[in-house]
Protein backbone atom coordinates (compact mmCIF):
# COMPACT_ATOMS: atom_id res chain seq x y z
CA UNK A 1 0.00 0.00 0.00
CA UNK A 2 3.16 2.39 0.59
CA UNK A 3 3.28 3.35 -3.27
CA UNK A 4 -0.41 3.39 -3.89
CA UNK A 5 -0.66 7.36 -4.98
CA UNK A 6 2.33 8.29 -3.36
CA UNK A 7 4.74 11.09 -3.46
CA UNK A 8 7.90 9.32 -3.33
CA UNK A 9 8.42 8.93 0.15
CA UNK A 10 8.67 5.20 0.41
CA UNK A 11 7.64 3.44 3.07
CA UNK A 12 11.01 2.91 5.45
CA UNK A 13 10.20 2.87 9.45
CA UNK A 14 11.82 1.75 12.61
CA UNK A 15 12.43 -1.64 13.18
CA UNK A 16 10.87 -4.14 15.91
CA UNK A 17 13.62 -4.94 19.29
CA UNK A 18 15.41 -7.89 18.17
CA UNK A 19 15.10 -9.89 21.29
CA UNK A 20 11.85 -11.29 22.14
CA UNK A 21 12.39 -11.20 25.77
CA UNK A 22 11.27 -7.50 27.87
CA UNK A 23 13.77 -5.32 28.56
CA UNK A 24 15.35 -5.28 31.69
CA UNK A 25 14.84 -1.80 32.57
CA UNK A 26 10.68 -2.15 32.21
CA UNK A 27 9.06 -2.08 35.72
CA UNK A 28 5.41 -3.29 33.95
CA UNK A 29 3.93 -6.86 34.19
CA UNK A 30 0.85 -7.78 31.80
CA UNK A 31 -1.53 -6.26 33.94
CA UNK A 32 -0.35 -3.50 34.40
CA UNK A 33 0.11 -2.49 30.97
CA UNK A 34 -3.78 -4.06 30.06
CA UNK A 35 -4.76 -1.56 32.44
CA UNK A 36 -2.64 1.31 31.03
CA UNK A 37 -4.20 0.12 27.64
CA UNK A 38 -7.48 0.41 28.67
CA UNK A 39 -7.09 3.94 30.86
CA UNK A 40 -5.63 5.91 27.30
CA UNK A 41 -8.22 4.17 25.21
CA UNK A 42 -11.01 5.66 28.19
CA UNK A 43 -9.11 9.07 27.40
CA UNK A 44 -10.13 9.51 24.26
CA UNK A 45 -6.78 8.27 22.68
CA UNK A 46 -7.01 5.67 18.78
CA UNK A 47 -4.92 2.27 19.32
CA UNK A 48 -1.61 4.43 17.30
CA UNK A 49 -1.67 7.33 20.12
CA UNK A 50 -2.46 4.46 22.68
CA UNK A 51 1.39 2.88 21.69
CA UNK A 52 3.01 6.08 20.98
CA UNK A 53 1.72 7.18 24.73
CA UNK A 54 3.17 3.98 25.89
CA UNK A 55 6.29 4.13 24.04
CA UNK A 56 7.03 7.75 25.44
CA UNK A 57 5.67 8.17 28.64
CA UNK A 58 5.73 4.87 30.23
CA UNK A 59 8.69 3.35 28.59
CA UNK A 60 7.15 0.59 27.64
CA UNK A 61 8.32 -0.34 24.10
CA UNK A 62 6.41 -2.85 22.47
CA UNK A 63 3.02 -4.05 23.99
CA UNK A 64 3.01 -7.36 22.04
CA UNK A 65 6.52 -8.48 23.71
CA UNK A 66 4.52 -7.95 27.29
CA UNK A 67 0.96 -9.04 26.14
CA UNK A 68 1.74 -11.35 23.30
CA UNK A 69 -1.22 -9.49 21.79
CA UNK A 70 -1.79 -6.49 19.72
CA UNK A 71 -3.21 -3.54 21.04
CA UNK A 72 -6.91 -3.98 19.34
CA UNK A 73 -7.36 -7.58 20.39
CA UNK A 74 -6.81 -6.11 24.29
CA UNK A 75 -9.32 -3.26 23.54
CA UNK A 76 -12.05 -5.50 21.67
CA UNK A 77 -11.42 -8.57 24.53
CA UNK A 78 -12.03 -5.49 27.25
CA UNK A 79 -15.04 -3.85 25.29
CA UNK A 80 -13.26 -1.25 23.73
CA UNK A 81 -13.57 -1.95 19.76
CA UNK A 82 -13.38 0.01 16.87
CA UNK A 83 -16.59 0.02 15.10
CA UNK A 84 -14.34 0.47 11.86
CA UNK A 85 -10.11 0.06 11.91
CA UNK A 86 -8.92 2.98 12.34
CA UNK A 87 -6.66 3.00 9.10
CA UNK A 88 -9.85 2.75 7.14
CA UNK A 89 -11.30 5.82 9.45
CA UNK A 90 -8.57 8.16 9.15
CA UNK A 91 -8.71 7.74 5.18
CA UNK A 92 -12.68 8.49 5.91
CA UNK A 93 -11.79 11.77 7.50
CA UNK A 94 -9.07 12.77 5.22
CA UNK A 95 -11.73 12.61 2.04
CA UNK A 96 -14.29 14.10 4.45
CA UNK A 97 -12.17 16.98 5.02
CA UNK A 98 -10.83 17.46 1.38
CA UNK A 99 -14.73 17.53 0.18
CA UNK A 100 -15.12 20.18 3.29
CA UNK A 101 -12.36 21.87 1.05
CA UNK A 102 -13.79 21.82 -1.83
CA UNK A 103 -17.03 23.00 -0.79
CA UNK A 104 -15.46 26.14 -0.37
CA UNK A 105 -12.81 26.48 -3.48
CA UNK A 106 -14.77 24.94 -6.32
CA UNK A 107 -12.40 25.20 -8.81
CA UNK A 108 -9.64 23.69 -6.85
CA UNK A 109 -8.68 21.05 -9.39
CA UNK A 110 -5.66 19.86 -7.30
CA UNK A 111 -8.03 18.99 -4.56
CA UNK A 112 -10.83 17.30 -6.66
CA UNK A 113 -7.88 14.96 -8.09
CA UNK A 114 -6.95 14.14 -4.46
CA UNK A 115 -10.45 13.26 -3.67
CA UNK A 116 -10.76 10.73 -6.42
CA UNK A 117 -7.38 9.17 -5.15
CA UNK A 118 -8.26 9.21 -1.54
CA UNK A 119 -11.71 7.51 -2.54
CA UNK A 120 -9.71 5.25 -4.27
CA UNK A 121 -7.77 4.05 -1.15
CA UNK A 122 -10.70 3.90 0.96
CA UNK A 123 -12.11 1.37 -1.60
CA UNK A 124 -9.44 -0.34 -2.02
CA UNK A 125 -8.45 -0.72 2.47
CA UNK A 126 -12.63 -1.51 2.76
CA UNK A 127 -12.39 -4.35 0.31
CA UNK A 128 -9.47 -5.62 1.82
CA UNK A 129 -11.54 -5.39 5.58
CA UNK A 130 -14.37 -7.23 4.26
CA UNK A 131 -12.45 -9.52 3.26
CA UNK A 132 -10.43 -10.29 6.84
CA UNK A 133 -14.46 -9.80 8.41
CA UNK A 134 -13.20 -6.14 10.28
CA UNK A 135 -16.16 -4.79 8.82
CA UNK A 136 -19.78 -5.72 7.79
CA UNK A 137 -19.59 -7.08 4.14
CA UNK A 138 -22.48 -4.40 3.35
CA UNK A 139 -20.54 -1.74 4.57
CA UNK A 140 -19.41 0.87 1.73
CA UNK A 141 -18.37 4.48 1.43
CA UNK A 142 -20.57 7.04 -0.37
CA UNK A 143 -19.79 10.41 -0.82
CA UNK A 144 -22.14 12.98 0.47
CA UNK A 145 -22.72 15.55 -2.33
Amino acid sequence: MARMHNDGRGSSGPDKPVTKKNPRWMDYDEDEVIDLIVKLRKDGKDPSQIGMALRDQYGIPSVKQVTDKKITEILEEEGFGLNIPEDLQNLVDKAESIQDHIEENQKDEEAIRQLELTEAKVRKIASYHRDEGNIPEDWKYERDE
